[in-house]
């Protein structure tokens, strides 16, 4: 079973571009799993706690269970637009959840590995946790990623990371694939120094923030958000779960095989905090899945903000209102074509019409309407055998051999752009294959008719061939290919099974429509 999760998204505020594209890469990886022949498990979900959610319910005048309940909704929408198929939906308000993090609570607390002091120091509203000396610029002040810091003297609830922070040094340095692409490896290492000697605080006192999970040996305080968020990739893989849950086996989930998120919640949250909180919990090393974390997107060569844009431009930063302007096979598309994964990348709208307009609609698009549409008009819709097999047509099949083991790496290595690269290439070279036998053309001499036959059957399988490899990144669109070519079977093929000549000669095309219209910008 291959088991990946998305960071869950927090309920204090509305998807955008950076979520939306999270969400795309995790579906096409897992998408891939499932091609290969694995079984595969998607999580993903929303974080519903925290101050900040208290903070807008009260200036919204709604309790902040009403106002999560409109948000997480919105949240749904957009990957119910974006085509996600994912299997688990995580909630932190879910009674199931909560009963699994105060059972690891109780069972920590009681451990010795959870306990009380007294502390005064700076608080981040913004990232709702307490911060160091460590956290201070070169000017010696909290910057601006910190938001508003205040000073707070109150009594809490402390979890004991530093008993575990050499356990995770050495772990990092004899895992590299803990964390992926590798070069954000020299980032955990850093943040794993400057935790040395630190404490987690991991409760809120009751009277400034009751919107939380209730720790189990103390009423009068409330669970970190961080402490009760994380726990979701294992309660609703069903860690501790009643056995007359509908949660899934967990021992057939776990160890996750990767969590996808932003690099902005790398450290502390998931590369300090998650895994010592599993170690913590008796996870053996064998047991702390993978990170794998992507950039983000931004706009002119910074990172975007909604304020600072106009109305127009922020309604291009919104998945559902892409997907209503562009669809969904052009906005996923996009996602994963304009990104290498781990990296930075600009967010241009043009570079989406351009992607769609000259690889799937100019390429793909062109290739199956001309090998359709001439397969109806000079074989009757039907793939005829031919005794015809010149050089070209032998470097084509010979091609995709490559363009497989290419694309194949590329997956492997959670490298989409880099796969998409070897499919386009692919099929820019049997359009230039068809170029170069012009069957509009040669359909008009009788003497060539065995060549006719031959390219055009060459180019109906470069169709098929390429519906398969797309299926992951644009499964609708491909469905719809697969339809036209009266090959619905393609759909249950498997990578291990994919070849030249997955469709037999003989077979019966049907009459293609536009599966991508080339799409414009708004004025």
């Amino acid at each position: 079973m291959f088991y990946i999760t998305t960071a869950i998204d927090y309920t204090n505020g509305t998807p955008h571009i950076g979520h939306a594209y999270e969400k795309v890469l995790a579906d096409v990886i897992h998408r891939y799993q499932k091609l290969k022949g694995n079984d595969s498990h998607f999580l993903t979900g929303v974080d519903q706690h925290g101050q900040k959610v208290q903070q807008t319910a009260e200036a919204e005048g709604v309790n902040p269970n009403t106002y999560v309940r409109r948000v997480t909704k919105g949240f749904s929408q957009a990957w119910e637009k974006l085509g996600l198929s994912y299997d688990s939906w995580a909630e932190t308000t879910n009674p199931l959840h909560k009963s699994c993090v105060q059972q690891i609570l109780n069972t920590l607390f009681e451990q010795g590995q959870i306990y009380k002091k007294q502390y005064k120091g700076f608080y981040s509203i913004r990232q709702e946790q307490f911060l160091t000396d460590k956290e201070r610029n070169e000017d010696g002040e909290f910057g601006p990623e910190w938001g508003v810091v205040e000073e707070r003297d109150e009594e809490n609830y402390y979890f004991r990371l530093s008993e575990h922070v050499s356990w995770l040094r050495e772990f990092v340095e004899s895992h590299k694939d803990f964390v992926l692409p590798h070069f954000r490896r020299a980032d955990v290492l850093n943040a794993i120094e400057r935790s040395e000697g630190n404490d987690l605080c991991i409760s809120r006192p009751k009277e400034r923030l009751r919107w939380g999970i209730e720790l189990p040996f103390d009423t009068d305080f409330v669970t970190f958000v961080w402490f009760d968020a994380l726990i979701n990739y294992i309660s609703f893989a069903g860690y501790q779960k009643d056995p007359s849950s509908e949660l899934p086996d967990f021992d057939s989930l776990w160890p996750a095989n990767l969590h996808v998120i932003g690099k902005d919640i790398l450290v502390p949250s998931h590369s300090i905090y998650w895994p010592i909180m599993l170690h913590a919990m008796g996870f053996d090393d064998a047991q702390i899945p993978s990170l794998l974390v992507h950039g983000w997107w931004n706009k002119k060569g910074g990172k975007v903000s909604k304020s600072e844009m106009t109305k127009e431009e922020a309604a291009l930063m919104d998945p559902i209102h892409l997907v209503e302007i562009f669809g969904q096979d052009a906005v996923r598309y996009y996602l994963v074509r304009d990104i290498h994964t781990g990296k930075d990348s600009n967010y241009e709208p043009e570079r989406l019409v351009m992607l769609f307009n000259t690889e799937l609609a100019n390429n793909l698009g062109n290739l199956c309407n001309r090998a359709l549409n001439m397969t109806k008009r000079y074989s009757a819709g039907v793939t005829v055998s031919s005794s015809y097999d010149d050089a070209s047509c032998q470097t084509l099949r010979e091609s995709f051999a490559k363009t497989l083991e290419q694309y194949q790496t590329a997956m492997d290595q959670y490298e989409i752009s880099q796969a998409l690269t070897a499919v386009i290439e692919f099929i820019t070279r049997a359009n230039i294959f068809a170029e170069e036998h012009k069957p509009w053309e040669i359909a008009k001499d009788e003497t060539k008719t065995e060549e006719l036959n031959a390219v055009l059957a060459h180019m109906v399988e470069v169709v098929a061939l390429a519906s398969v490899l797309l299926r992951p990144v644009i499964p609708h669109a491909c469905e719809r290919i697969q339809a036209q070519l009266k090959a619905p079977e393609l759909s249950e093929l498997k990578l291990s099974e994919l070849k030249w000549g997955v469709l037999p000669i003989g077979h019966e095309v049907a009459k293609p429509k536009p599966i991508f219209p080339r799409i414009e910008l708004p004025s």
